[in-house]
C-alpha cells in the first residue's frame, strides 16, 4: 500500500486494506508464474490497481478498543465433560 501511494501520489491512508487484500490475493498466482522481467510489469500493475482504490475521507471517524461481549453468568469448563455430567446427574 505504501509503494502504491508513493508511486502514484495518493497518501497511502486513504488506500483500502481490503481492497488491497483482495487485488494481492487475486495477483500471486500471476506473480509466481511470471518470469522476472514480466514480474516487475504485473507488480508495477498491481500498485496502479491499489492506488486507485481510495476509500472516500471520513472526519472525525474513531473507533474506541472496547470488548462488545459481555462475560457469561457460567463458570468456565474447568473439568472434563463426562466428569460434569456425573457432577450434574449426582446433584
Amino acid at each position: 500500500m505504501w509503494d502504491a501511494g508513493t508511486t502514484y501520489n495518493t497518501p497511502p491512508l486513504r488506500l483500502s486494506l481490503q481492497g488491497t487484500r483482495h487485488h494481492l490475493i487475486n495477483f500471486i498466482p500471476k506473480l509466481l508464474a511470471a518470469t522476472s522481467t514480466k514480474r516487475l510489469r504485473i507488480y508495477r500493475t498491481l500498485l496502479k490497481v491499489i492506488a486507485h482504490k481510495g476509500v472516500l475521507e471520513r472526519p472525525g471517524r474513531s473507533e474506541p478498543r472496547v470488548r462488545k461481549r459481555r462475560p457469561k453468568i457460567y463458570p468456565l469448563m474447568t473439568k472434563p465433560q463426562h466428569e460434569l455430567r456425573k457432577q450434574l446427574q449426582t446433584a
